[in-house]
């Protein structure tokens, strides 16, 4: 086989694994009817928020909820999307009935009270939920969410993580990926039909 059949099948694989990847990305952020009726997001778990509660699907329901999965110690992505999310509150109004829901990928450094304390800089209507190692992994599971610890060369560790922010309706049901990199008052308008 000549280089250059080598360079074009590598180059059709390349394409073709692509357009899987952007094919599978499409379907998961498509709304549950454009999906045959309800995304396959979502799903039981049980875990315990920041003040130790447990918590459930159960939950994510009676209002509509932005969800995100993330860790206290990421450097920027956790903490810019929370501080998006909490202008996002803000400009929706005080009075509106709206959660936010951060979910640790690192329970092993985010228990209740890191979460607490970390929550302390952002909107209070965000909570944080942890749990064991085992409960998490199968909530990022069932929310489709990628999670990996990343080892250093100091010995301390990073999480890579799925970055979406996943809007939820009053009944804890997956409705697509919210786009938080808008304006404040644009994202609010766009949460608010959910209300």
């Amino acid at each position: 086989m000549t280089r250059r059949s080598v360079l074009t099948l590598a180059g059709i694989g390349a394409a073709v694994g692509l357009l899987l990847s952007v094919t599978a990305l499409v379907l998961l952020l498509q709304p549950p009817s454009a999906v045959g009726g309800r995304a396959a997001i979502g799903g039981p778990f049980a875990l315990i928020d920041q003040d130790g509660r447990p918590v459930t699907e159960a939950s994510l329901e009676g209002e509509p909820s932005l969800l995100f999965f993330g860790y206290t110690h990421c450097p920027d992505v956790c903490p810019t999307t929370l501080n998006d999310m909490s202008q996002m509150l803000d400009a929706l109004g005080r009075d509106k009935k709206a959660q936010g829901i951060f979910v640790t990928v690192d329970p092993e450094r985010d228990t209740p009270a890191v979460l607490k304390d970390y929550l302390s800089n952002f909107d209070p209507r965000i909570k944080a939920f942890t749990g064991t190692p085992e409960a998490i992994a199968a909530m990022e599971k069932s929310y489709k969410v990628y999670a990996k610890k990343v080892s250093s060369t100091d010995g301390s560790y990073s999480m890579d993580h799925t970055a979406i922010v996943y809007l939820m309706d009053k009944e804890g049901r997956f409705v697509n990926a919210f786009n938080l990199e808008q304006s404040p008052k644009n994202a609010a308008a766009e949460f608010a039909s959910y209300l």
